[in-house]
């Protein structure tokens, strides 16, 4: 038998030397594969225990300095946290319901805590604080770390103070420019919880010195913080004080935040309650708004809103609307809808509507009054007192002895926004008597052109109807306005613009004509005027004529003439004919004549409305032959303020008949003659006036006779 056969032949139980030795040898490789195995778990379960030890015994105050140093170049601004920095290990908030709980909820989070945390003025500003908080502490979510997202549920701040500070329209410490660099982490910040503090605002630009106290309240459904504002505003003191929700939601940005405020500082208000929604950008604001003030343009440094200057004002309205949101491409856009107010004495009512667009933003919108006093547009042009001036928060700067308004338009102001509102007003109060109603007028700004397009009104029976364009592009200067008017008066009733004269009520009484075309450049209405070329025609068909008439108009040069040719009464008027001529701001005469029962009163002369002086000839020719109708022919002269009158002793007025007072009435009166057509008819007494001014003797040349 062979040893091959021999081993085959082997019992199966009986091993063989070397079998044994193999399996022995394999035994060892596999414990030493286990305890690899072992090792390597052993390994894994320490490092994150070493780690988490380390994490509770690590001194964080350590890390500070590189802390500090990454965050103040992060903003561009010192940064630093000068007290305790810690990492302390908790199970999440018990808000979550039981029921709903993970086996993540019941890992350990880290929570922050940060004291005494500094946040500086930029570089370009006084040293000192924007911000300084006692305490800031939020716990991390270490889950979302592994898809590179910073979850922070909750983030609470006690005792922060702000102390936002700006020294002119560039510079102001709460907004920092610093490139965007892009990112891999997120930030994802669900809720904000604000404890006492301090928020202090101090703006040159607004003349603001203000403080806010800010402090949790409880047992309130609706509100959680509440503040109270103490300071100054333009010289004025501020009261007043609001409440806000008492956690800020930041996760669910679309849920409405609510807030409540009223501020007064002197004549001006602030009241506001509703909500906001993704407070940060003001996606959302709903708010029921009340505002009052010293001026609609007082607002501008709040809104960017160009507003007119008007007495102090106050409303009441609906406010919607959002902020531009630069990651979807939204503009701004806000409605204060169905606002009920006061300007000055006249009420206001109606719908305007902010549209954020490009190349400038656009105001848009209706407004109605019921009752405008007239009064109440002197603001607009400056032509209101330098007390008004103060109280509107301007400067005095209308002299004593200047009747035109100097105040200048803001024409740069008129580039940054477009403007499409419309304005009616039912009726308008100048004097209790002035019957002036149904105003309408579609206002228009485009790229610093102003434009009132039409300018209507009714008065006294009759119409007024104009076109005005200011024009403040630049293209007359840097700051002048080129200006354009053209204005048309039709069928004015004496009877009705002068209810309370009781004779001309008893009598007959016409009617007023009159057109103005003007072009003129500045940035004032004084210096317009004084500028200002064109003309100027007007006809009064028949009525009366006194001094308490012209007193109630206002005119006080016009006083001076009545008063000097008829003494303190009224007397016939059959036709009154104007044609000036303005060229540089100097309005001279060539027709202007007076047609009375008495007297025909021809007046010469000129008008500067650059320096506000007069020079006018008033030569009366009694119409029969009176004992007491001897007048000689005397000048105004002076300022607008103070009219000077001088007699002519060196002439005396003839005695005659209307043919021969006919004869002073200056030739150029066929210029009249389109007011005729339009007017009151060639059967009145001004086309007869004017027919016989026509055909009147021409005087020889100086030297010669007419044979």
């Amino acid at each position: 038998m062979t040893t091959q056969q021999h081993e085959e032949n082997r019992p199966a139980d009986q091993a063989s030397p070397g079998n044994a030795s193999g399996k022995h040898h394999g035994k060892r490789a596999m414990s030493r594969g286990l305890k690899i195995v072992l090792w390597i778990l052993g390994i894994l379960i320490a490092i994150p225990v070493i780690a988490i030890i380390i994490l509770l015994t690590f001194d964080w105050n350590r890390a500070k300095p590189w802390l500090n140093a990454k965050v103040s170049d992060a903003i561009d601004r010192p940064f630093a946290i000068v007290g305790d920095l810690s990492v302390k290990w908790e199970r999440p908030s018990d808000t979550i319901i039981p029921g709903q709980r993970t086996w993540r909820d019941h890992i350990p989070w880290p929570h922050l805590y940060a004291n005494d945390v500094h946040v500086g003025n930029p570089a370009n500003m006084a040293r000192g604080d924007t911000a300084s908080v006692r305490q800031v502490s939020f716990s991390l979510n270490p889950f979302p770390l592994l898809k590179h997202t910073i979850n922070i549920p909750v983030l609470r701040v006690d005792g922060p103070r702000l102390e936002l500070l700006r020294t002119d329209a560039t510079h102001y410490n709460w907004a920092y420019k610093h490139e965007k660099k892009e990112s891999k982490w997120e930030l994802d910040l669900e809720r904000l919880v604000l404890a006492k503090g301090v928020i202090h605002i101090k703006d040159a630009v607004t003349d603001a010195d203000i403080t806010a106290d800010v402090d949790t309240i409880a047992n309130d459904p609706t509100y959680g913080v509440a503040f109270k504002v103490h300071g100054t505003y333009n010289d004025a003191p501020v009261t007043g004080g609001g409440k806000t929700g008492g956690v800020l939601t930041l996760k669910d940005q679309d849920a409405p935040f609510p807030v409540q405020a009223d501020v007064r500082s002197g004549p001006a208000r602030l009241a506001l309650e509703g909500t906001v929604t993704r407070p940060a950008k003001l996606a959302g604001v709903d708010l029921q708004l009340k505002l009052a003030g010293r001026s609609l343009a007082r607002l501008y440094p709040f809104t960017g809103v160009v507003l007119p200057e008007t007495p102090p004002f106050s409303t009441d309205g609906h406010l919607t609307g959002t902020l531009a949101d630069e990651s979807d491409s939204k503009r701004s856009r806000w409605t204060y809808e169905k606002f009920k107010g006061k300007v000055g004495e006249s009420d206001i009512n109606g719908t305007l509507t902010f549209q954020g667009q490009k190349p400038r933003n656009k105001l848009s919108g209706t407004i109605h009054s019921n009752q405008l006093r007239f009064a109440d547009l002197g603001p607009l042009v400056g032509a209101d007192s330098n007390a008004s001036k103060r109280e509107r928060g301007v400067a005095a700067v209308q002299p004593k002895d200047k009747a035109l308004p100097v105040e200048k338009f803001n024409t740069a102001k008129w580039k940054v926004l477009d403007a499409d509102v419309r304005f009616t007003a039912d009726r308008i109060v100048k004097t209790a008597q002035l019957p002036l109603n149904k105003l309408n007028t579609h206002l228009t700004l485009d790229n610093g052109v102003l434009k009132l397009h039409p300018l209507n009104f009714g008065l006294a029976g009759g119409t007024v109807t104009s076109d005005i364009t200011l024009d403040g592009s630049g293209g007359a200067g840097k700051d002048a306005i080129k200006a354009t008017l053209d204005a048309t008066a039709r069928h004015i009733e004496v009877k009705q613009l002068f209810p309370q004269v009781q004779k001309i009520q008893q009598a007959t009484a016409g009617d007023i004509y009159a057109q103005a075309k003007l072009t003129a450049t500045g940035d004032s209405v004084g210096e317009m005027l004084a500028k200002s070329n064109g003309e100027v025609k007007g006809l009064v068909s028949e009525g009366v004529v006194s001094k308490l008439l012209l007193e109630e108009a206002g005119l006080n040069v016009g006083n001076i003439i009545i008063t000097k040719l008829f003494g303190d009464k009224q007397v016939q008027l059959n036709c009154l004919a104007s044609d000036l001529d303005v060229k540089n701001g100097v309005a001279s005469t060539n027709t202007f004549v007076l047609d009375t029962e008495e007297a025909i009163v021809d007046i010469n002369g000129w008008v500067n409305l650059g320096n506000e002086q007069m020079d006018l000839r008033v030569k009366p020719e009694t119409k029969a032959l009176r004992l007491f109708t001897l007048r000689t022919p005397f000048y105004v002269r002076g300022t607008f303020k103070k009219p000077d009158l001088q007699l002519d002793k060196k002439v005396l007025a003839m005695k005659g008949g209307a043919a021969v007072a006919l004869a002073v009435v200056a030739a150029p009166a066929a210029a009249l003659l389109p007011l005729i057509n339009t007017g009151p008819g060639e059967k009145s007494p001004c086309a007869s006036l004017l027919a016989e001014a026509r055909a009147k003797p021409q005087a020889p040349p100086p030297g010669k006779q007419k044979r």
